[in-house]
């Protein structure tokens, strides 16, 4: 739990790449929340405890694989020079001004570990630590699950490090400190971080709607954009299900295709409630949203 505390007190490895745009599954946003939030929130979810039961398993696979030894580091590290800048990092290389981090990833996302590669929101987070250790490489190692190990070294690059700190400061500075909430990125985790802000809206009550005209007008834009791709996108799927008609597939050299049959059950919640009340009130369970609307004056 003090581990948990202590990172709202800075900006850590995991959050420099929502703060920089590319992390897919977080956002600036969303790293605001969690460090101005009194709230303590604590990950138990299948990915988080997969993650930390194989780190010892994927520190092993790297001293394997380069001949390196590492060890723990049991300590939260902080900047002197940005104190806002903090790292918890998963080892440190004996014998080497450097230090590694432990990832495991589905074979889902193997595409994107290809060709040297490695996930852009994992390079920020190893610079990140660069940045706060002064450690002039990084070592990250991943375990494909079911498929493959591999890892990447990274070296010191003044330029990004420098951006990198530029960007953790303006968000620290402009955004956590005096409490402003930072711009949405169109982001689902942006809409989650709304939705838990403003979860109830306040009846009857009614403001009005300055300096969203043209966005407004672009939104329908793209809104006709999108329908009008998606409606050949269907034609296409249409003609490709007259071609194969009854056969479950059908391959070319780049495609496969599945048309295959699905089964689903499903309540009829309408004649349940009709025909016995009780059991339905008894199951029903209300779920609380807002519902976003735009219509023309």
């Amino acid at each position: 739990m003090e581990w948990l505390r202590l990172r709202k007190s800075g900006i850590g490895g995991s959050d420099a790449g929502a703060i920089c745009g590319v992390n897919p599954y977080s956002s600036a946003m969303k790293v605001f929340r969690d460090k101005t939030c009194e709230e303590v929130e604590e990950l138990d979810n299948e990915a988080v405890r997969i993650g930390h039961d194989l780190e010892d398993y994927v520190a092993r696979r790297f001293m394997e694989a380069t001949g390196l030894k590492v060890r723990k580091s049991n300590y939260m590290y902080r900047s002197v020079e940005h104190p806002y800048m903090i790292a918890d990092v998963d080892r440190l290389v004996v014998g080497e001004d450097a230090g590694l981090e432990c990832k495991t990833a589905s074979a889902y996302s193997a595409d994107k570990w290809e060709d040297g590669n490695i996930p852009l929101h994992y390079v920020m987070q190893c610079y990140h630590y660069m940045a706060v250790t002064g450690k002039r490489t990084w070592y990250i190692a991943a375990v494909i699950l079911g498929k493959q190990f591999i890892y990447r070294k990274l070296e010191w690059d003044d330029e990004l490090i420098y951006r990198l700190v530029e960007m953790e400061n303006d968000f620290w500075s402009n955004y956590v400190i005096p409490g402003v909430i930072p711009p949405p990125d169109g982001s689902k985790a942006c809409d989650e971080v709304l939705a838990q802000y403003y979860h109830t809206a306040q009846k009857a009550r009614a403001i009005e709607l300055v300096g969203f005209d043209e966005k407004l007008r672009r939104r329908e834009e793209i809104l006709g954009f999108i329908s009008a791709l998606q409606e050949e996108q269907r034609q296409i799927e249409q003609e490709v299900k007259l071609f194969m008609g009854e056969n479950e597939s059908a391959s070319s050299e780049c495609f496969r295709v599945s048309w295959g049959n699905v089964d689903s059950t499903r309540l009829d919640t309408k004649r349940i409630k009709e025909e016995r009340p009780d059991i339905y009130l008894d199951y029903a369970k209300v779920a609380h949203s807002r519902r976003f609307e735009v219509k023309a004056a």
